[in-house]
């Protein structure tokens, strides 16, 4: 018994016995093969900044390993290492669990059938953070095992596709996991009619990317072929010229085969239609949900704007025109989709406070920010329509204005707002910044009642100023 108890203790006790591994041209390990079989559970790799040509396939086998590029982002190079390698499925092959990758390139991976990926997914709950893919036949491949969330944050892909196979390989392709977690993400280019996006999770979420065609023949922007519940929020999808694919977004249409209820969320997303025909969204027969809010959907739909019906469809406050130039974005013409002044989407959105999913509002917060990263969206009168809030210059965050007071402060459960502002929007955040809720004082009153103790900041509109003050929640006894 005493051996078995020192055997759990050892196992638990592992990650305290974490080792540091640095690679490098100059190290005594010069490539991440040198190390992938040295490795154990809970280590960490560094990697340098270096070019590393001809790469190889490398198995990562072990659970909570971090792979981090450092001095700048290491370029992973595949060449005939890889392309001759009858097994050849990935640069990285990442079959254990709970693994993070963070500020590395991928590119010009190919593999015999055509499938050679940057990252090829085996294990589960896999975080890609801050990453390029550029080049290969798939950027990330990913296979179906659950439970599993895969994380993809702040990375690049773009040009990844195989013109020996064309319609097959794509920037990002998902397969039957639970979750995937998809934002600020910059996903463009895809090549010989790939998509930016291809995701059969049951699960996708995917907030304040910009994923799109500008130049090269590919195939849907995003495509959910399996339906289940997904949520778009402050995202851009652009179609430009050039697709091969009159969609912009499909959702189901090869079968809604994930588990119900098969949703799809949207609000204050931004899509444009740079080709002469298309639509924006195709749904499978048999989709519950379809709810579209505060979006922008701009260009030619000369097969309609949503192809498919819905069982319940609840659509408002969306721009919609067939001219892309009437939305008055700063420079379409360079993807440029913030608002200008006079832009009919100002003002006209609706307050989504009271919907989320899950943990995530469907209210924007937050805009996408280039490249592959995000903004706080201000609060400036009405929401706007779609992915951006329009804030002229002088718009800036200024002190709570003389004739508005709030009291009590600290405060319990109920915080009362005087003056001009006992009827104007509101949003509230933690000292650090996250956004927990908003909406509209009603008869001088705000309701708190629901957030824990602590310090917060509350910014309230008021002349479309957005106005902000710190406030307290103490209650005795928490």
């Amino acid at each position: 018994m005493k051996y078995l108890l020192l055997f759990a203790f050892l196992n638990i006790a592992s990650p305290l016995f974490a080792k540091q591994w640095n690679v490098g041209p100059s190290r005594p390990y010069p490539t991440p093969a040198a190390v992938s079989n040295l490795v154990n559970h809970g280590d960490t790799i560094l990697i340098d900044a270096a070019l590393y040509a001809n790469h190889p396939q490398v198995y990562f086998t072990k659970n909570n390993l971090l792979i981090r590029g450092i001095g700048g982002r290491p370029r992973l190079e595949a060449g005939a290492a890889l392309a001759g390698n009858a097994n050849g499925k990935a640069i990285f092959v990442i079959s254990g669990s709970h693994c993070r990758v963070e500020h590395i390139e991928f590119a010009n991976a190919a593999v015999p059938d055509h499938n050679g990926a940057g990252i090829r997914q085996e294990g589960c709950d896999l975080f890609v953070r801050d990453c390029f893919f550029t080049g290969n036949e798939m950027g990330i491949l990913g296979g179906a095992y659950s439970p599993c969330t895969v994380t993809l944050e702040h990375n690049v892909f773009a040009n990844n596709g195989s013109s020996a196979n064309p319609g097959y390989q794509h920037n990002v392709y998902i397969g039957k996991i639970d979750t995937l977690i998809f934002r600020y993400n910059y996903s463009v280019n895809a090549i010989a009619e790939g998509h930016e996006l291809k995701s059969r999770a049951k699960n996708n979420i995917l907030l304040y990317n910009f994923i799109g065609n500008l130049s090269t023949i590919d195939s849907r922007t995003v495509d959910l072929p399996n339906g289940g519940a997904a949520i778009l929020v402050g995202n851009i999808l652009e179609q430009g010229p050039n697709s091969a694919n009159s969609n912009i977004f499909g959702y189901g249409l090869e079968g809604l085969v994930n588990p119900p209820p098969h949703q799809l969320w949207m609000a204050h997303n931004t899509l444009v239609n740079k080709k002469s025909t298309g639509n924006f969204i195709q749904i499978a027969a048999g989709t519950d949900t379809l709810w579209l809010k505060n979006n922008i959907l701009v260009g030619p739909k000369t097969s309609g704007l949503i192809v498919g019906a819905a069982l319940h469809l609840d659509s408002a406050h969306n721009l919609v025109h067939n001219n892309v130039a009437v939305a008055g974005f700063a420079n379409a013409a360079q993807s440029d989709y913030r608002l200008r002044a006079g832009s009919p989407a100002i003002d006209q959105g609706a307050f989504l406070d009271q919907y989320q999913w899950g943990n995530y509002p469907l209210m924007a917060t937050f805009h996408y920010a280039d490249t592959a990263n995000f903004g706080l969206r201000p609060l400036v009168g009405w929401p706007d329509i779609g992915a951006y809030e329009f804030a002229a210059a002088t718009s800036v965050a200024a002190p709570l204005l003389p004739d508005v007071t709030i009291f009590p402060n600290p405060c319990q459960n109920i915080l009362s707002v005087s003056g001009a502002a006992a009827h104007a929007p509101y949003r509230i955040y933690t000292s650090s910044g996250q956004y927990v809720k908003g909406g509209i004082v009603m008869q001088g009153v705000v309701a708190v009642e629901d957030l824990p103790n602590g310090v917060y900041w509350i910014e309230i509109c008021l002349n479309k100023r957005p106005c902000t003050k710190k406030i307290a929640i103490q209650r005795p006894g928490e």
